[in-house]
C-alpha cells in the first residue's frame, strides 16, 4: 500500500545561466588527497569537470583538499554559500566526523543528506525496516549468521532466497551464489559472506520480475520534484537468472531503458518518493525497486550518496529529460542551495 500522492512534473524548468549573468554564490567543491590513505568515505567526483562546470555559472568556485580537521575549520571558517563534496564522513585519528553534519551546525548548505540518513540507507536491514513501517512493500526478510539457523525448517522465509551483506560492503559478494534453492547453498553463501565481511547477511524472498532504478531530486523552495525511473535489463549470469551481480556490473552488458508503461511508471515514482522521505533523504537520492513474479513493486535498497558518472543515477536525467552531465550538475547545485536551512 502506497501511503502517500504526489504531482510528478514531467517537464521541470531547466535553469542555464549565461556566463555573462553568473549567480553570485561562493561554492566550495571539496575533496581528499589522492596520494594520502583513504580518510573519508563516500564518492569520487571528477572535480575538475565540476569545477569547470560550476565556474561558468557561479561568481566564486574554489577547491579545497581536506587532509585533517584543521582545514575543516579553515573551510567553515571562508563560509561558502555551498560544499559540494562526495564525502559522507572523515575518519581522523580513530574520530568519524560525519562532514554534512559538520557542515550544517556551521550554517553552510551541502549537496548531500545527513547523518541520520545515510545510516539508515547503509543498513540495508534497517532501512527495509523503516520503509515496511510505512507500509510500503519490501521482500519477506531476515539477518542471519553462520550457525543460527542451523535447519531448513528454521528459516522464517521460504526458497528461493536472496542473499547479501547487511551492510554496504564488498560489491564481490552480490555473484550467481547470491540466488539460492536449498539450504546446503544457503548455509555456503551465509558462511562466504562471514568470512568475506565479517558481516551478517541479510535474507530475502527472490524476487524475480524486472529491476527498476528510480533517481530523486528535489528542490523545495522552488516546489520541483524530480522522479526519475528506468528499467535495468541484466543479462543471465552463468546460473541463468538475470541479476545485477558484480560481474553483470562489471561487464555494463546490462541495458538501461526508458520506463514505457504510465502505471508502472506512476507506482515506481510513488514507492521511490514515499521511500526517499521514509528514510530522511535530502535533496538527491537513488532507490532500487524490483518487481515480484506477480508484478508488485518491492524497494530493495536506497543510496543517497550515488555516483554522478557512469552509473544508474545519471543515465535516468539522460534517458528521462534528456540532460547532460553539465545540467545535471547545475541541477543539483541550484536544489542544494535552494534547500530551506534544517534546525541545528
Amino acid at each position: 500500500m502506497i501511503r502517500q500522492q504526489i504531482t510528478i512534473q514531467e517537464t521541470p524548468e531547466i535553469i542555464v545561466h549565461k556566463p555573462f549573468e553568473k549567480t553570485n554564490k561562493y561554492i566550495e567543491i571539496v575533496t581528499i588527497p589522492t596520494s594520502t590513505k583513504k580518510i573519508a568515505v563516500g564518492i569520487d567526483l571528477n572535480v575538475e569537470l565540476i569545477l569547470e562546470i560550476l565556474s561558468k555559472n557561479y561568481e566564486k568556485v574554489c577547491v579545497t583538499i581536506i587532509k585533517n580537521e584543521d582545514d575543516l575549520q579553515t573551510l567553515v571558517n571562508k563560509k561558502p554559500d555551498l560544499v559540494f563534496s562526495g564525502i559522507k564522513y572523515f575518519e581522523f585519528k580513530k574520530e568519524k566526523i560525519w562532514f554534512s553534519d559538520y557542515l550544517k551546525n556551521h550554517n553552510i548548505d551541502y549537496i548531500s543528506s545527513n547523518k541520520n540518513a545515510f545510516e539508515n540507507e547503509y543498513d540495508k536491514n534497517l532501512a527495509k525496516e523503516i520503509v515496511q513501517k510505512e507500509n510500503i512493500n519490501t521482500a519477506k526478510f531476515f539477518t542471519t549468521q553462520p550457525d543460527e539457523h542451523v535447519t531448513e525448517s528454521s528459516l522464517p522465509v521460504t526458497f528461493p532466497l536472496f542473499l547479501k551483506p547487511v551492510e554496504k560492503n564488498n560489491p564481490e559478494d552480490i555473484n550467481a551464489q547470491s540466488v539460492v534453492f536449498d539450504f546446503k547453498k544457503y548455509q555456503a553463501k551465509v558462511l562466504d559472506i562471514y568470512n568475506n565481511q565479517k558481516s551478517r547477511t541479510l535474507v530475502e524472498n527472490y524476487l524475480s520480475g524486472k529491476e527498476y532504478s528510480v533517481s530523486i531530486l528535489e528542490n523545495k523552495s522552488k516546489n520541483i520534484l524530480m522522479i526519475l525511473p528506468v528499467e535495468i535489463i541484466a543479462v543471465k549470469n552463468k546460473n541463468g537468472h538475470k541479476i545485477l551481480d558484480f560481474d553483470a556490473r562489471k561487464s555494463t552488458l546490462e541495458e538501461v531503458t526508458e520506463v514505457i508503461d504510465k502505471k508502472i511508471k506512476k507506482e515506481l515514482c510513488l514507492v521511490a518518493i514515499n521511500s526517499f522521505r521514509a528514510l530522511s533523504g535530502k535533496t538527491m537520492g537513488k532507490i532500487s525497486i524490483k518487481m515480484s513474479f506477480n508484478g508488485i513493486l518491492h524497494f530493495l535498497e536506497a543510496d543517497f550518496m550515488p555516483s554522478f558518472d557512469e552509473g544508474y543515477f545519471y543515465k535516468a536525467f539522460q534517458i528521462n529529460e534528456n540532460l547532460s552531465y553539465e545540467e545535471m550538475i547545475l541541477r543539483i547545485t541550484n536544489a542544494a542551495l535552494s534547500s530551506p536551512k534544517e534546525e541545528i
